[in-house]
C-alpha cells in the first residue's frame, strides 16, 4: 500500500466520524485506535506471532504440496484421472464445516489451524499450477525435442519459466486466503492468536481493540503480499525486462 493511499484512508476515516456523528462504540477514531495499538502492543505482538506461525506453516505446506501435485496432474493423464477427482471432491466440502472435526482430531493447538489454512489455500494454487504447467505451446516442445533437449532441460528452461507467472498469481491468491484461514480457524476454537483477541473484543464490544487487531492483520497481509511480489521479481527476471 503506497504511503499516500494510507494517509488518504486515515484522513477519510478521521473526517467521517464528526461529519456523520458516528458514536465511538461503533467506529472509533484513528487516534484512539493507534493509541490502543501502543497500549496493547505486548498482547498484540504475542498473539500475532501465533497467527503468523499458523500462516507460515499452513501456507508453506501448500507451496510444497500444491505445486508438485499440479505438475503431476498437468503432465500425467494417469495422475489427472486418479488424483484430481478426490481433490476436487475435497474442495467442494465447506472448510468451516469440517473445522470442528479438526479440533476433535488434533485438539486446540496449532495443528488444527495449520491444517485448515492448508485446506483453504491449497486448491487455488493447485489450479494455478495445473494451468501454468499446461500453458506451454506444444510446438515449442516439438522444437526442443528436435534439437535434442532432454526432458529435464525442456522443463528447466522452457516449461517451468513459462509456468511461473501463472503460478505466482495462484500464490498471491493463496497468500491472501492464508491470513483469513488462520483467523477463521482461531474463531472456531483457540485460546490465543489474533482471532482469539478479535473474539474477545467482540464479546466485550471493545471496538478499539477490534480495529487495532484489524490494523495488525492489514499490516501482515501487506507484508505477505510484498514478500510474494519480491519472490516473483527475483524468480522472473524476464518479466522485469518485459515491463520496462
Amino acid at each position: 500500500m503506497p504511503p499516500l493511499t494510507f494517509v488518504a484512508i486515515v484522513a477519510v476515516w478521521a473526517a467521517i466520524i464528526p461529519l456523520f456523528q458516528i458514536p465511538a462504540y461503533l467506529l472509533p477514531g484513528p487516534v484512539e485506535v493507534f493509541r490502543r495499538l501502543i497500549t496493547e502492543a505486548p498482547q498484540l505482538w504475542d498473539n500475532a506471532q501465533i497467527t503468523l506461525l499458523e500462516i507460515i506453516w499452513g501456507f508453506g505446506l501448500t507451496l510444497v504440496t500444491a505445486i508438485p501435485l499440479g505438475l503431476a496432474i498437468a503432465l500425467s493423464p494417469l495422475a489427472k484421472q486418479i488424483v484430481y477427482p478426490p481433490v476436487m471432491l475435497l474442495q467442494l466440502v465447506p472448510k468451516i464445516a469440517v473445522a470442528p472435526l479438526f479440533l476433535v482430531w488434533l485438539g486446540f493447538g496449532m495443528e488444527s489451524k495449520v491444517l485448515l489454512t492448508l485446506l483453504m489455500t491449497f486448491f487455488p494454487l493447485l489450479l494455478a499450477s495445473i494451468s501454468g504447467f499446461q500453458i506451454l505451446d506444444e510446438r515449442l516442445l516439438y522444437l526442443t525435442r528436435s534439437m535434442g533437449a532432454s526432458r529435464w532441460q525442456t522443463f528447466r528452461f522452457l516449461r517451468f519459466p513459462a509456468a511461473l507467472p501463472v503460478i505466482f498469481s495462484g500464490i498471491k491468491t493463496s497468500a491472501t486466503i492464508a491470513a483469513t484461514a488462520a483467523i477463521v480457524a482461531e474463531f472456531v476454537g483457540a485460546n490465543k492468536g489474533l482471532g482469539y483477541v478479535l473474539l474477545r473484543g467482540t464479546s466485550t464490544l471493545d471496538t478499539e481493540l477490534i480495529f487495532a487487531v484489524l490494523v495488525v492483520l492489514t499490516v501482515i497481509g501487506i507484508v505477505i503480499n510484498y514478500l510474494v511480489e519480491f519472490a516473483e521479481w527475483v524468480m522472473t527476471p524476464w518479466q522485469r525486462t518485459k515491463n520496462n
